[in-house]
């Protein structure tokens, strides 16, 4: 083989093989952020709730309040309500998204929790509808920005299919409220069973495949390597024309 070729293949070899080292540390790298993101949504989920100021400050200190169990009383305004698609057990349906207005004058977009698409209106469910001073205990969600594939927002329709804290506030008020907590809270579950709408939708159970992911990568590398020392073997042993 000409030495030529051999070097070239050595180049591209090696770099190959840094690369899928790399993409391997980086998965583990990975691994140990997301394992520390899920000890802190257990920590924060299981602990008792605290206080919407605390949340609220935590969030305008541009720390990140995200899974915080809050616990606030206030009123809502059934007349603002808003929906956001969802799916829950196979079934599509909306998540009900109220503002809930402090004593003080804070605001936050409550999100009550799922009803099926026949109840996406108030007249099906009227018992939903909570009147007077109330309490909601739930875990803070920070706002979503619109994917790839997400479907574009129909306001007149009042179809909503991700978290925008912005753009649902100003569909709600005339002026956004300067006010507005910087986060959704997600309602726990509560009421008797059955009762709509129906909280506690957080997803928890965040997936893990970092561990997986490197072990590929490195299989992978270790797979070059091995493909490399035969295909030099089988060079230098080739007779020389």
């Amino acid at each position: 083989m000409p030495v030529q070729k051999l070097i070239g293949f050595t180049i591209f070899a090696l770099a190959a093989f840094a690369l899928l080292i790399g993409l391997g540390v980086w998965q583990l790298q990975r691994l140990q952020w997301k394992q520390g993101l899920i000890a802190e949504i257990e920590t924060r989920t299981k602990a008792p709730p605290v206080g919407l100021a605390e949340a609220v400050a935590l969030a305008r200190k541009g720390d990140d309040p995200s899974y915080l169990h809050v616990r606030v009383a206030g009123r809502f305004e059934n007349d603002k309500e808003r929906h956001l698609y969802a799916i829950a057990e196979g079934a599509p349906g909306w998540h009900l998204i109220t503002p809930l207005t402090t004593d003080d004058g804070t605001v936050v977009l409550v999100d009550r929790g799922f009803v099926p698409d026949t109840m996406k209106e108030q007249a099906t469910r009227p018992q939903s509808l909570i009147d007077g001073e109330t309490s909601v205990t739930g875990l803070v969600r920070l706002p979503e920005t619109q994917g790839t594939f997400t479907p574009n927002t129909e306001i007149e329709r009042d179809r909503w299919y991700y978290r925008d804290l912005d753009g649902m506030a100003r569909s709600m008020f005339a002026d956004k409220p300067p006010n507005l907590a910087l986060f959704f809270l997600e309602a726990e579950e509560s009421g008797p069973p059955g009762s709509w709408p129906r909280g506690g939708q957080t997803r928890l159970d965040l997936p893990n495949n970092h561990q997986q992911y490197a072990l590929t990568w490195f299989l992978l590398a270790l797979g070059l390597v091995v493909i490399y020392a035969v295909y030099v073997r089988q060079a230098l042993r080739a007779p020389k024309p």
